[in-house]
């Protein structure tokens, strides 16, 4: 081998290892975005439910009657 090539053989392997190194990093985030990804569907899911059984609670006329707080005053008054 030549001088020249034996020096660019180095180099591709040093660039080839920066290169695996990034791919491994970037597949470790794809997962941890995948992961929080599911879990923010998950909660998304449950407020959806939440919702819709606060709907059915709500009277036909979708108005909640105005309540005063002095009308729910505490027991000892």
């Amino acid at each position: 081998m030549s001088n020249s090539r034996m020096d660019v053989l180095p180099d591709t392997e040093h660039r080839l290892t920066d290169l695996e190194i990034k791919a491994s990093f970037a597949e470790d985030l794809l997962d941890q975005l995948n992961q929080i990804i599911a879990r923010q569907q998950q909660q998304i899911d449950a407020l959806m439910r939440e919702v819709s059984d606060l709907r059915q609670r709500v009277p036909e006329g979708g108005t909640v009657p105005f309540r005063s707080l002095r009308d729910e005053l505490p027991p000892h008054y």
